[in-house]
Formats: structure tokens, C-alpha cells, sequence
């Protein structure tokens, strides 16, 4: 085997080895005899030690991985030039190494050596891989590592750093590009210390077209702001033409100030000189721009050089931070709100509902206390619309058909869209059912359906499609992955007014609308998202501006037979029920919640006994005469949490049945229902009926 491939190479005209595992050379063919004549040497790590820097290391990955996969290659930036060293395992004694020339298909290398310019090639590590002709003039010789060039490391592009050259230090305006593999390359642009050289004076004092081919964005920039030229890369950049008649600040924007006085200061010298980040202006708005300014030129032709960066990765993903940072403090405060609304909303219509037990139709107060009732209801709903966006809010899953909750909607949504609008559905026979909240869905499925409407001002047609779908891969858009699986995907679909391109990443913000003031209140999509979030589903707009919108919801199918639907309680005016028997310890840090809460269970028939924290309770069940039936506590309280006390009392109470409230969603302590047996969650704000059903149901 080993000398057919040997017979193979032999009129190769890439230079070609074959080695043993430890690297000794055991045939090489005349291609690389005449490439590395001057070495007389035996091993392959010797051979290339000339060549670039630290071949062991390099052999050795790659034999590794030849070892492991048959063959391995890779591009390596030499002294030279750029090489592509490949090796396969022909048994497993035998290596067959080439060393193919990639020459100028790469930057840097022998095409470097024709650039005027000083560049050089550095290893992550700052060694010299490679230094052209006019970086070695500069240097007087070649330097093996960045710290034998430039005293102060690391290296900032667009800065001025000292030069140890051969006749000296000098300062020189140092741009950076970074490639794979962490390697960069540098360059020296022209500047008044690198022009005091005389190796290289003729170069740098020559026109700005030097420069042009230069892979990095600048700019010759007047202190009066005129552009006086540009590089083909910062026109690629800023996506314009640059003419005689461009000023920086038609390209550039976002300072906070006028940019001319930055210059200004600048050029004379009082401004500092650390980087700003601006942006494109017009179309460009979302191109965003790290430009560090220069002084250079002498008194009489005065002049700022601009080093641009792209950095428009990183402010996208910096403003994602910054967004997901204001969704979640959004996400806390409501969830605060909600609980502190939560609780004054539990007393108020708490305490409406021991009014109304006594009195009748015929009291001349009884539709006062109705309307208070109602719009304490009406509250309720806006804290769990506020809590929806940010996914707190209480759900109540089932699983049910989509087809059977637009048969019961068609009648509401018709009336919704109006007159001057159509809206069609058309649904796949066989679709799947889902298990989502019936009621919270219903509400994101209008909302979706009065947006669509309000998009078609002049009458049009709203379709709503239902279809099943399966990903064999994951779906990935909008910074979002869809697993693999079987979905019901419900599709809105309108020929509106569209949303533009700006608008499109802030849709779903809470409190952002495209509509005008009046009307819209910017919750609707927010909410809309947070619950098919919450639900476990994906949401997805897709929009041209004049052509309309559609939005794709993706809900995990399932495939469970449908439950008994879950009847939401329509909340009537309490009436009174059988009394009852059994010992209630009531825990609420809220007093008129706890006052409520107290008299509605000693209405019922309990006994109750009171505690305001968690301390308080434990103190009371240290008396082992004392006999409790059931606990009803909060879950958030000061000092020890509901689920923590309650945990320690079922250790010599393990027979006693538990009742949580909160006015956090359930979730946001469901692992810790889970450990406590025989415990059920009422969420507030919670009705009369409300309490003493559920207490009443947990004690039987």
C-alpha cells in the first residue's frame, strides 16, 4: 500500500511526505525535495520549522484528527505565504503529508509583499506569521512576535501606537482586521510619525489612492467636516457615494451633538480621542458605525483620519439585551402590581359580597352594590391582561378542538370586523386538538381579527386558516427555534396597509402601536404574544408594506382525547349555602383581605383562627391540643413564604388539606405545590363563593 502511494505522488507536483506516527520522514517526492533542498533533516516538525511557527503543534492536531477521521487539512498562514496542509493515514504506520501553495487566494502573504503599505499577519498568541517587504524595511529585519514591535499591547484599531523602528521609535496609526482562527492583520496608515521614516516616507507622503484596496474603512475627513476622500471599503460600508460635496455628518449620526464639534475638538487637540458609535443616516439607520478619529497632516493641510468598525452585530445583539432587560423589569413590575392590585381587589368585591348577602333586588343599594361588583370584575380582567404579555397571568388548560371555538366565535367576530369587511375561515378537516386556555386564546384570536379589520380601512377580506403541520427540523426566525413535532398552526391573514420595516421588531412591545392616538392602548399584540408564549406556542408576523400582514401561531398538537369542557364560573351574587363544620387557620399578611376572607368562612359555618405571618401560625400549631382542619394561606408573605411554613407544619400535621391564594399566577410557585400533598390553588381576586367552595371541597 505504501508504495503504490508513493508511486502515485511521485509526479506530483505538490510537494509531497510520507511519515511514521512519530513524525520520522520515510519518503518524500522530488517536489518536495526541490521545495525544501536546503534541509537536510529527517523529521516532518523540522522540516516545516523554517516555514511557519510551531509545526509540532500543527502535526499533531492534524495527525490526531487523521487518526480519529482518515485525513484532516487545514489553512496555515506562513512566513511565505498561505499554505493547505493535508494529511490521510494510509495504514497505520504510514502518513501521507502535501503541502499545496494557496499563493494569492488569500490576504496577506506573497500578495502582501506588492502592498506600499506595512502589513503584517499575527497568531492569536501575537506571534509573526508573516511580515511583508515594507514592514520588514521598516523594522530593519524581521521581528518574530507583536510585543518585539509595539511596546504597549494589545493593539486598538484606529488608534496611534509606537513603532519600534529601525531608526527609531515613531507613532503610527495602527488599523486591525481580524480573521479565522484568531489571527489579525495589521496595518500602518499614513500619519505624521510614520512619515519622519524615511524607508517608507516616499510611500505614506504619496496620494490617499494607496489605500484604496485596504480591507478596512477610512475616511480623510477636514476639520470643517468635508469628506475629502474615502476607501472603497467605507463606501461599502456606508452603502453611499461619497462626492466632493459629502460632509461627515451626512453619512453619520447619533453623536447626541453636532458632529463638527467633535472634529473640531479633535483637530485642535482638546476632545479626546476615544472611539464614538454612531449609525447610518437615512435608509442606513440600522448600520451602526465604531469611528475613532486621528489627527494628522501638518499645519497647512491639516486633516483627521476616521477608522470605521462594523459593529452593527453587536448593536443589534446589544439592543436585544437591552430589550429582553426592559421586557423582564416590565414582567416584574406588573407581577408586583398584580399582586398588590390583587389584594385590594379581593377585599373590595370580598366585602360587596357581604353587602350584597344582605340585601335583596327590591333594596334601593342593590344595583349600587352590583355596579361596584362588576367593575371590580372589570379590573380583575385589565391586571390579567397586564400580566399576559409577561406571562404571570393564571391559565386554566384543556384540550379542545380549534374548530369548535370558531364555530362559537363566528357570531362575535362577524359583528367585530363590521360590514365593509368579509372574514373567511377555512380549516383542515383533520385537525388536531391543542391544550391551551380556552378563554385566553378566544381573546388572542380578536385581537389578531380587530387589527386585521383596522388595517383594512376601505373594506377587504380576513382569512383565518387552521391547517396541521410537522417539523422534521427545527424552525428557526425571529430569534426564535420551533422544535421538531406536530403542530396546529392558525394563520390571520389580511391585504391591509401592511407594517412597515421600522415596525416590525417593536410589534409585540407592550404599549407600542402603529395605530393613531385614541386608538389603540399597545397591549393587544403584547398580550396576544404572551399567552400563546405562556401556552407553550410560537408567534410569528410576517409584513410588506401595501400588501398586508399575516400572522402564524404555532401550537404543539395533542393527541389525548378532548376533556369535558372546563365551565368558566360566572360570578353572581352570593347566596347563602348549608353551613359547615371544621377548623379553618386563616394566614394573610393583608389585613382587609384577612378580614374579608375571615368573616365569609365564619358565615359558612368554620371555625377561624387568624394569624398575619407565617411566624404567627407556626407559634399557634406548637399546641398540640390545638385541632386544624385546613390551612388557607398566602403564598408571598414577609419573612418565611407560604409553601415554606405549610411544609413544616405537615410534619406533625401530615393529614391536614391546604388552600394557597395569590395574586401571582400559579406557576410561579407550582414546584413547590407539587411536594405539598393534598393542596389546591385559589387565585386572587377571589369571590365569597369562591373561597368557601373551594375550602368546603378540599375538606371532602
Amino acid at each position: 500500500m505504501v508504495r503504490t502511494v508513493s508511486g502515485f505522488v511521485e509526479n506530483d507536483t505538490t510537494p509531497s511526505f510520507m511519515t511514521d506516527p512519530d513524525g520520522e520522514i520515510t519518503y518524500k517526492n522530488p517536489a518536495a525535495c526541490e521545495r525544501f533542498s536546503e534541509h537536510a533533516v529527517d523529521t516532518l516538525g523540522q522540516t516545516f520549522m523554517d516555514l511557519f511557527a510551531n509545526p509540532a503543534a500543527a502535526l499533531f492536531r492534524l495527525q490526531s484528527k487523521a487518526h480519529a477521521l482518515g485525513s484532516a487539512r487545514e489553512d496555515i498562514v506562513t512566513r511565505r505565504g498561505h499554505v493547505r496542509l493535508t494529511v490521510n493515514q494510509i495504514d497505520a504506520s504510514a502518513y501521507l503529508w502535501r503541502l499545496e501553495d494557496l499563493g494569492d487566494k488569500a490576504s496577506g502573504g506573497r500578495a502582501a509583499d506588492a502592498l506600499s503599505l506595512p502589513m503584517l499577519t499575527a497568531g492569536p498568541s501575537g506571534t509573526v506569521l508573516f511580515m511583508n517587504e515594507a514592514f520588514r524595511r521598516l523594522l530593519g529585519g524581521r521581528a518574530k512576535s507583536l510585543d518585539k514591535i509595539f511596546p504597549q499591547l494589545p493593539l486598538v484599531s484606529g488608534k496611534l501606537h509606537r513603532v519600534e523602528a529601525a531608526s527609531g521609535p515613531i507613532q503610527s496609526l495602527v488599523a486591525l482586521v481580524n480573521g479565522t482562527g484568531g489571527r489579525s492583520e495589521v496595518y500602518l496608515l499614513p500619519s505624521e510619525g510614520i512619515e519622519s521614516v524615511s524607508l517608507v516616507s516616499q510611500v505614506m507622503a504619496t496620494d490617499w489612492d494607496v489605500i484604496e484596496e485596504l480591507p478596512v474603512p477610512l475616511l480623510k475627513v477636514a476639520a470643517t467636516g468635508e469628506v475629502i476622500a474615502s476607501n472603497r471599503e467605507a463606501r461599502v460600508l456606508l452603502k453611499k457615494p461619497i462626492t466632493d460635496q459629502s460632509r461627515l455628518s451626512d453619512l453619520l449620526e447619533g453623536l447626541g451633538r453636532p458632529i463638527i464639534d467633535w472634529l473640531q475638538e479633535v483637530a485642535e487637540g482638546r476632545g479626546s480621542l476615544a472611539p464614538q458609535f454612531l449609525r447610518g443616516t437615512g435608509a442606513q439607520k440600522d448600520t451602526f458605525v465604531q469611528v475613532t478619529l486621528n489627527p494628522a497632516g501638518d499645519r497647512e493641510t491639516a486633516h483627521l483620519i476616521a477608522v470605521l468598525n462594523d459593529v452593527t452585530e453587536l448593536k443589534s445583539l446589544e439592543a436585544q439585551f437591552v430589550q429582553s432587560q426592559k421586557m423582564q423589569a416590565i414582567g416584574q413590575l406588573a407581577g408586583g402590581v398584580a399582586h398588590d392590585f390583587n389584594n385590594l381587589l379581593t377585599a373590595i368585591s370580598g366585602h360587596c359580597d357581604l353587602l350584597l348577602l344582605r340585601h335583596d333586588q327590591g333594596d334601593q343599594d342593590y344595583s349600587d352594590l352590583v355596579q361596584i361588583h362588576q367593575n371590580s370584575n372589570r379590573a380583575a380582567s385589565l391586571v390579567a391582561q397586564l400580566l399576559a404579555f409577561s406571562r404571570k397571568q393564571n391559565l386554566r388548560p384543556e384540550v379542545f378542538d380549534l374548530r369548535d371555538t370558531f364555530s362559537e366565535m363566528t357570531h362575535l367576530l362577524n359583528r367585530l370586523v363590521g360590514e365593509k369587511v368579509r372574514l373567511t375561515l377555512d380549516h383542515d378537516p383533520g385537525l388536531l386538538p391543542i391544550r391551551a386556555d380556552k378563554r385566553q386564546l378566544e381573546q388572542v384570536l380578536m385581537n389578531l381579527v380587530v387589527n386585521a379589520r383596522d388595517a383594512l380601512s376601505q373594506g377587504g377580506d380576513i382569512r383565518v386558516e387552521t391547517e396541521n403541520a410537522t417539523l422534521s427540523a427545527p424552525l428557526k426566525r425571529d430569534r426564535a427555534t420551533v422544535p421538531t413535532g406536530n403542530y396546529v398552526v392558525v394563520r390571520v391573514i389580511d391585504a391591509g396597509t401592511g407594517i412597515s420595516p421600522e415596525s416590525m421588531p417593536k410589534i409585540f412591545e407592550p404599549f407600542y402601536s402603529t395605530k393613531r392616538p385614541g386608538e389603540g392602548t399597545g397591549l393587544g399584540l403584547s398580550t396576544a404574544y404572551g399567552i400563546v408564549k405562556q401556552t407553550g406556542g410560537f408567534i410569528f408576523a410576517d409584513s410588506e408594506e401595501g400588501m398586508g400582514t399575516t400572522f402564524s401561531l404555532y401550537f404543539p398538537s395533542h393527541e389525548k382525547p378532548l376533556e369535558a369542557p372546563i365551565q368558566t364560573p360566572v360570578v353572581d351574587t352570593p347566596v347563602p349555602q348549608a353551613r359547615a363544620e371544621g377548623v379553618v387557620l386563616l394566614v394573610e399578611d393583608e389585613a382587609p383581605v384577612r378580614a374579608f376572607a375571615s368573616r365569609a368562612l365564619r358565615l359558612r359555618g368554620y371555625t377561624v383562627l387568624e394569624a398575619d405571618c407565617a411566624e404567627s401560625a407556626l407559634y399557634m400549631l406548637a399546641d398540640p391540643d390545638l385541632r386544624v382542619d385546613i390551612f388557607v394561606t398566602d403564598v408571598i408573605m414577609p419573612g418565611k413564604d407560604g409553601p415554606t411554613w405549610v411544609r413544616e407544619a405537615l410534619t406533625t400535621r401530615p393529614d391536614t388539606k391546604v388552600v394557597f391564594v395569590s395574586g401571582y399566577a400559579e406557576d410561579a410557585f407550582g414546584e413547590n405545590q407539587v411536594q405539598i400533598p393534598n393542596s389546591v390553588f385559589l387565585p386572587k381576586p377571589f369571590s365569597l363563593n369562591d373561597l368557601t367552595s373551594t375550602v368546603s371541597q378540599q375538606l371532602q
